[in-house]
Order: structure tokens, then C-alpha cells, then sequence
């Protein structure tokens, strides 16, 4: 079935913290230490996504059920998590392409995000650079950046 990507609602957050933490517990953890997944599953519950969908604009990718999620603020990746049943299946690409093709329309040229070291690969395979590196209370955080395509004028 073809994946649909469209907004966050409310009733979809205690499916997105499900598919967070799971990912956290079976992809993460072999870069991260326990307690560093442990603090990120505690911030990552369905009450953070309702929270997070105020002050960002978070999708969904769907099919017969919720997938995948990732947030956009202007041209700021976050959150970007596909069911570990489905990983690398093209889920993650199209969430991405979706959002940059947004900020691009928004008159956006670049896209930034930080990333864990478990997604890094993902991201330097869709032509994203590294920029430099930060420590977060989550652990080592890779900023990436992604010139994007001029939209083209609306005729």
C-alpha cells in the first residue's frame, strides 16, 4: 500500500511514541548507553507530540496504520522515526522529501538538523554535510545541513 504523508493529530501521538521508543530500544541503543535511551524514551510520550505539534509542524507517514514522523520548524529537521519493521524502505526519504520540499516552497534554501550517530548515515545519504558537532543532555549531536532546489515560482 502507498505511504501518505500528512499532518499530526492529536489521537496519532500514543502511536508515535510507541514507534519512538521502540526505535530508541532496538536501534539506538547499539550507539547509546542505557540511560541516555532511557531519558530519551521518557521525553518522547505521546503528551510530548501534542506538545510538540504546537510549536512545530509534525507529520505522519501512513499506510493502513501511522509509520513514521518527523518535524519541520521553518527549515529545522526533528524527530525523524520510521517503525524498526520498516526501516530502510523508503519511509524515512519520503517524510524528508515531503518537509524539504515544504521549506524549499517556503522560500527556505537550506535544511538543517541535528542528528544521533544511528541516523547520521541516513541523513549523509540523502545529501545532507556535516557541519560540527554538540553534546546535548541526550548524547552526541550531529548538525547536518542540505542546500535545497529554488522552488519555482507559482504561474
Amino acid at each position: 500500500m502507498a505511504i501518505e504523508v500528512r499532518l499530526f493529530r492529536p489521537d496519532d501521538a500514543p502511536r508515535l511514541a510507541e514507534i519512538v521508543q521502540r526505535c530508541l530500544r532496538e536501534v539506538n541503543s547499539h550507539d547509546y548507553p542505557a540511560d541516555i535511551i532511557d531519558k530519551m524514551c521518557a521525553y518522547y510520550t505521546a503528551e510530548r507530540f501534542v506538545e510538540l505539534s504546537s510549536s512545530r509542524l509534525v507529520y505522519v507517514a501512513e499506510d493502513v496504520k501511522v509509520v513514521g514522523t518527523v518535524s519541520r520548524d521553518g527549515n529545522k529537521v526533528y524527530t525523524m522515526f520510521v517503525d524498526p519493521d520498516l526501516a530502510r524502505r523508503g519511509t524515512g526519504r519520503q517524510l524528508m522529501r515531503h518537509i524539504e520540499a515544504l521549506a524549499a516552497r517556503d522560500g527556505h534554501d537550506h535544511m538543517e538538523t541535528g542528528a544521533s550517530i544511528t541516523a547520521h548515515r541516513f541523513y549523509l545519504e540523502l545529501g545532507y554535510t556535516d557541519v560540527h558537532e554538540s553534546e546535548t543532555e541526550f548524547g552526541l549531536n550531529l548538525i547536518l545541513h542540505k542546500p535545497l532546489p529554488s522552488a519555482a515560482p507559482d504561474q
